[in-house]
């Protein structure tokens, strides 16, 4: 027996999108921006023809991690996902992933620096960044269909709303974590506020955001099976499609593709951060 009349949570969530649905002109403007810079990014790893794209990333991978047996993996990895047929695939999913990891990385890094200046900030954004990273991510598929459609721009608000948490938190930790004795350092030499960020405090969390940063590409790379859902190509339609058909030597090409890239991937954002630091 229910004690409680029903709240119509749902309902009142629906009316505040409708609501929102008014101010088209506001995501017509994102859906357009993001579209140009997804193409952007598309325009620039495609121009390369695959054996100079695979020469290149393998040259990247051994100048920042100076192993051959990674970057011997870097090449092999690479021609499997072309003799395979996915390398345009590839090249959708890779401008979805760096495009949602730009976009958090241009919004996350500012807002954890507001977090880590001010408490009461901190205090607000954090349930904000836990009800994103505990929200099954098929339910961001509804506004994000709601708002911009189907195809590629969805799936990529939805990839940064799952996986920039982990950018805004470790820019807010790094920066935290900073020493205090560096900061009165800071102070005694005269820096002002811009200074101290920028020269102190940014520099000594470095590593800590990369760590968030590659966290977020990670978590965006694995939201492109999601996000083939509403549209988005890519390897991950390969995968959607092949479970939709039981089709289980497709669905594996596709997830050995997907697990190659997303190792490239996490080699390179984390190698990249020890040559930082060297």
């Amino acid at each position: 027996m229910d004690f409680l009349p029903r709240l119509e949570l749902g309902s009142w969530v629906e009316a505040f999108v409708e609501w929102l649905q008014h101010a088209a002109w506001f995501f017509n403007g994102i859906d357009f921006t993001i579209e140009k810079v997804m193409d952007g990014i598309y325009w620039i790893i495609a121009l390369p023809p695959s054996w100079l794209f695979v020469l290149i990333i393998a040259a990247l991978t051994y100048w920042t991690n100076r192993k051959w047996g990674l970057t011997l993996f870097v090449i092999l990895g690479l021609l499997l996902i072309d003799s395979l047929g996915f390398w345009n695939g590839m090249l959708d999913t890779l401008a979805l992933v760096l495009t949602a990891c730009l976009i958090s990385v241009v919004i996350g890094v500012p807002v954890g620096i507001l977090m880590a200046k001010n408490d009461r900030t901190e205090a607000i954004i954090k349930p904000v960044l836990d009800f994103m990273q505990t929200m099954p991510a098929f339910v961001y598929l509804i506004p994000a269909v709601a708002f911009f459609g189907i195809g590629m721009v969805p799936g990529v608000v939805a990839s940064v709303i799952f996986a920039m948490p982990p950018t805004v938190r470790m820019t807010n930790l790094g920066i935290r974590q900073v020493s205090t004795e560096l900061i009165e350092a800071a102070d005694a030499f005269g820096s002002t506020g811009t200074q101290k960020l920028f020269k102190v405090q940014l520099p000594m969390a470095r590593g800590t955001i990369m760590a968030g940063i590659n966290q977020s590409t990670m978590l965006a790379l694995s939201m492109v099976v999601i996000a083939a859902m509403i549209g988005a190509t890519g390897i991950g339609q390969v995968v959607y499609s092949a479970v939709g058909q039981n089709n289980i030597g497709n669905g594996f090409e596709g997830g050995i593709a997907i697990v190659i890239l997303a190792i490239i991937l996490d080699r390179l954002t984390q190698s990249f951060n020890k040559k930082q630091s060297e």
